[in-house]
């Protein structure tokens, strides 16, 4: 095979396996879903999941990840609520996994996270645009 049929040979590989490797990317996400208007991810169990759902924060304006004990430990199950600071509830769930991703309006929030029977709280000023990142951690999980 002469320089220039090999050239093209990788040329057309390449342009297939950058699709295909996209493609697994998105596959790698677990399902959205939808509460009273507001579209969330939650999971970033295993290596695969959790680097799409990084990549995939740039399309939610808001993203939290939850970490236990003194080597970060990603930690799931984590009960999340999102309110208005009038009180009025936007989401209240369970997060599965490490890291939420979640598709709000613009605006001020104040979400709580709960596990292992302890709760913190963040205020937060969720922007048009961007990733607003917030991170809960649990020193003795």
């Amino acid at each position: 095979m002469n320089a220039t049929c090999r050239l093209f040979a990788g040329a057309l590989a390449l342009g297939v396996a950058v699709p295909a490797a996209a493609a697994a990317m998105t596959s790698a996400l677990p399902e959205p879903e939808t509460q009273n208007g507001i579209t969330y991810l939650s999971g970033g169990i295993g290596r695969t999941e959790a680097q799409a759902m990084k990549e995939e924060a740039r399309l939610y304006p808001l993203s939290m990840t939850f970490s236990a004990n003194k080597d970060n430990e990603f930690l799931a199950n984590v009960r999340v609520t999102i309110k208005k600071p009038s009180g009025k509830m936007v989401l209240s769930t369970l997060s599965p996994g490490p890291i939420m991703l979640i598709r709000l309006p613009a605006g001020k929030y104040v979400v709580a996270a709960r596990a292992n029977g302890k709760t913190y709280r963040h205020s937060v000023e969720v922007k048009a645009k961007g990733d607003t990142p917030l991170r809960f951690h649990w020193p003795h999980a």
